[in-house]
């Protein structure tokens, strides 16, 4: 883990490239962004720098005018601490450190820091550990040695290692160890779900500061922290909800999202998004007092396909209504966005409106159905589990019986895949 705070507020300079492909007022928004995450993880951003170019640098990412430019200023303004708002390769982040000679850090790396400080569990703990491992393997200079601490004796270097080489296989060694830890609680995970597939799944998402923890709050009367900071939080939350009808779910809360999410804090928190994979309903939490809040939607739809969840039932509820100063803009969310709900959390303002929804969904929006497939097609089921809830799998010597909950908008996409 970077250790960015070390005064009470550590002095940071931001740095963004304006291509010909995004707005002025883009990057501005992205650079209030990695300013709020900046303070996040304790720094306090004095200036922002942004060069519009036609493309990055291979060597610096920005110009070697602009290097010079930000190096002159830092020195100036006693700054050590030079954030970039996009990923830098471990050439670029080389160079940058020895041309500016302070202490250089990439968007990925800002946001593996603050869920490395906000991480309390150690299941969270384990998972940016991993994160931050195989973010930090390709760019190992001499930083790791410490690890050796904990695999020292016979048969830790090997012969005509350099030293670098053994901090590799240090970190490598690492990594796979903290994969086995984390397969181990997916699998406690699955033993856990696998009591509660008969009720109705919710799963609230969301982009980072949307309200999701204050309307899992209200909904459940949880009491679990709502901060309005980003990523406040880590661990999935799960309790059970009473709807309409007598209907009983189970809804969890999770981490939420943000763009340019490092990949490898997405795959190790494979577990914890799990409740998301298997829900049967899924809340999308949306800022609508946000200026760019429809950025925010692209931002968490892109992150659910890359979970493979977009074909499930999505109720869009956008929420801090509260704070909207006219009407027209509620206007144009109904407009729209079709199945979705305005609301405020904070307020309670229109959460019986969500509830409506949800129930009705669950009473009409779903289909359960009983296949028996030969032993020969029961590679099928796992296509299936793509798209529908497995409630139940009986294997028998002549093929293998299988109970699953569906959506409706998915379920003749069920039946062609196991009857086509």
């Amino acid at each position: 883990m970077i250790e960015l705070q070390k005064d009470p507020f550590e002095k940071a300079v931001l740095v963004a490239l304006k291509t010909s492909r995004v707005t002025r007022d883009t990057v501005d928004e992205h650079l209030d962004e990695l300013e709020e995450l900046a303070l996040t993880a304790g720094a306090v951003a004095v200036k922002k720098f942004i060069q519009d170019r036609s493309g990055y640098d291979s060597a610096y990412f920005i110009g070697t005018g602009k290097v010079e430019e930000i190096k002159q200023y830092v020195e100036d303004n006693n700054i050590n601490l030079v954030i970039f708002d996009d990923d830098l390769s471990p050439v670029q982040l080389r160079n940058l450190e020895k041309a500016i000679n302070k202490k250089i850090v990439d968007r990925s790396a800002l946001i593996l820091d603050i869920f490395a400080k906000h991480a309390s569990t150690n299941e969270a703990k384990t998972q940016v550990e991993l994160a931050q491992l195989l973010y930090y393997l390709p760019r190992l200079t001499r930083q790791w040695t410490h690890l050796s601490k904990q695999y020292a004796g016979v048969g830790t270097k090997g012969p005509g290692e350099t030293q670098i080489e053994t901090d590799r296989r240090l970190v490598r060694d690492r990594i796979a160890m903290l994969r086995q830890r984390l397969k181990k609680i997916e699998g406690q995970r699955e033993t856990q779900t696998a009591r509660r597939k008969e009720l109705l799944r919710i799963s609230l998402v969301g982009y980072t500061n949307a309200g999701k923890s204050t309307l899992f709050n209200l909904l459940t009367g949880a009491g679990i922290l709502a901060e309005d900071k980003l990523f406040a939080t880590l661990d999935s939350t799960t309790r059970t909800l009473q709807l309409e009808n007598s209907v009983n779910a189970i809804i969890s809360d999770t981490v939420g999202f943000i763009r340019k999410l490092p990949h490898h804090l997405v795959a190790s928190f494979r577990s914890t998004l799990r409740e998301v994979r298997e829900a049967d309903i899924i809340l999308h939490i949306i800022d609508a007092s946000h200026p760019f809040f429809e950025d925010h939607i692209q931002v968490v739809d892109e992150t659910l396909k890359s979970l493979e969840c977009n074909t499930k039932p999505v109720i869009k509820v956008f929420n801090k209504i509260d704070k909207l100063d006219n009407t027209a803009e509620l206007e144009y969310i109904r407009q729209n966005f079709d199945l979705s709900v305005s609301l405020s959390a904070a307020t309670g303002l229109n959460v019986h409106a969500l509830i409506e929804m949800i129930s009705s969904l669950a009473t009409s929006g779903f289909a359960e159905e009983t296949v028996t497939l030969p032993i020969e097609k029961s590679f099928l089921i796992a296509r299936i589990r793509n798209i529908a809830d497995i409630l139940e799998e009986t294997y028998l010597d002549t093929g293998v019986t299988l109970r699953y909950r569906v959506s409706n908008a998915n379920l003749e996409i069920a039946r062609n895949i196991l009857h086509g």
